[in-house]
């Protein structure tokens, strides 16, 4: 059985406390797009895990697939040993929730292709513990999420009528680095104050508090930024901790742009 994990990228992000268990509350609204991986399980007599793609840092043990996995397992005796297969294709370190993507959607193809028959809001809570945007992915439609960013409430919003241009420099930002350089408090404009139909709007008042310190520290996503704006996108901003950065454009209106050797730029017509 195979899936396609798909990346997210956050409209605007607010880092608002330091909780005392050391997460940060934060509001934000997660949207998805059709930047996928790919991942395929096959009943075996072993547990494996291999990839292929863009390499993925770190040991194979740590991979949000194999955790998933022994989640399940774990609650779970009768899930037989599987051989999973990850083709990596969504950038990593990129703040498009790849890694998230893979974990989450490991815990629904486990629960359909071995019928475990756990509910939706089940799935949520396994995807909680191995990741603050992973529940995101079990429901994976337009939400504002607040909390660790595991609290999540239906948003009414479909970009389909615009084209998307995201663009990955190579740059792997660290998202521990960059909340430790945040001072969190209340934005300007709350995301609850956002007309999330007028997308013209959004240049002026959608706001990613990452962006500050990370294009202080990396100018290259800033001018990836400032290279969107002038060729035409409506709305552009770093996603996530960065380092991608995501531009929406008018529908079809995705100009031909040369990049830096190393960057990689994905289309979403």
């Amino acid at each position: 059985m195979i899936l396609f994990p798909n990346c997210k990228i956050n409209l605007g992000l607010h880092i608002l406390r330091k909780r005392e268990d050391g997460f940060h509350d934060l509001e934000t609204v997660f949207y998805p797009l059709p930047l996928e991986d790919a991942l395929e399980v096959l009943t075996t007599t072993e547990m494996i895990f291999s990839q292929s793609g863009i390499e993925i840092p770190g040991d194979a043990t740590e991979n949000l697939c194999v955790k998933a996995y022994q989640l399940l397992k774990a609650d779970h005796p009768q899930l037989p040993p599987v051989h999973m297969h990850l083709h990596k294709h969504i950038p990593t370190g990129a703040g498009l929730g790849g890694g998230s993507s893979d974990g989450a959607f490991t815990l629904k193809l486990l629960n359909e292709k071995y019928n475990l028959n756990i509910p939706a809001q089940k799935l949520e809570q396994y995807a909680a513990v191995l990741g603050s945007d992973c529940p995101f992915f079990i429901r994976n439609t337009a939400c504002f999420a607040s909390g660790r960013g595991e609290i999540m409430e239906p948003l009414q919003l479909d970009l389909s009528g615009y084209s998307f241009l995201l663009v990955h420099p190579g740059i792997h930002v660290n998202t521990g680095w960059a909340f430790s350089r945040l001072t969190p408090g209340p934005p300007a404009i709350p995301l609850r104050e956002i007309d999330w139909q007028d997308v013209l709007s959004w240049k002026d008042r959608l706001t990613n508090d990452f962006e500050d310190v990370v294009l202080a520290a990396y100018p290259a996503i800033g001018a990836i930024k400032r290279k969107m704006y002038d060729t035409g996108a409506v709305y552009a901003a770093m996603s996530g901790s960065g380092s991608a950065v995501v531009a929406i454009y008018p529908k079809n209106s995705i100009p031909v742009l040369q990049w830096e050797e190393g960057y990689r730029a994905f289309e979403v017509p």
